[in-house]
């Protein structure tokens, strides 16, 4: 059991800390994002006062994540632990968990962008970028589920 939650603790750290760097500015993943949003055609005081304004809700904006982070987290181990307990080699626990990403998540992506506002030239990055970023996510909490379990 300890080790259970001490593998969902890490799953929470790899998501953030995965997630910080795929959209801080900078990176493929961050311009695209700062683009999707409209970020990048506001003006340098226009960015400082919305940089201001989200440095308001930050805390609480992190902390929704963290939550979100540990449901994913929690479904991967689960997932990972369940099966290689029951007798599934650690790559066919594996190949399960990717075919719950390519049939839930993708789908999810997928349609939240076909049916969100967005600028219709940046829908195809987005999902990608966004569908990758989860897969990453993903096959790295795994991974420690591997070396640890």
């Amino acid at each position: 059991m300890l080790t259970t939650i001490l593998l969902i603790v890490g799953g929470i750290i790899i998501s953030l800390v995965v997630g910080t760097f795929w959209h801080m500015p900078g990176t493929p993943g961050g311009n695209l994002h700062m683009r999707v949003i409209g970020f990048d055609a506001l003006s340098p005081e226009e960015q400082q006062q919305k940089m201001e304004e989200g440095k308001k809700s930050m805390p609480k904006t992190f902390l929704g994540q963290a939550l979100l982070s540990a449901l994913l987290s929690f479904s991967v181990v689960f997932i990972m632990q369940m099966s290689m307990q029951n007798g599934l080699a650690g790559s066919y626990a594996l190949g399960f968990l990717l075919f719950n990403w390519l049939c839930f998540m993708v789908p999810v992506i997928g349609s939240n962008l076909l049916w969100g506002n967005y600028d219709r030239a940046l829908v195809w990055k987005k999902f990608f970028s966004d569908s990758l970023y989860n897969l990453v996510t993903i096959l790295l909490i795994a991974g420690m589920v591997l070396v640890f379990v």
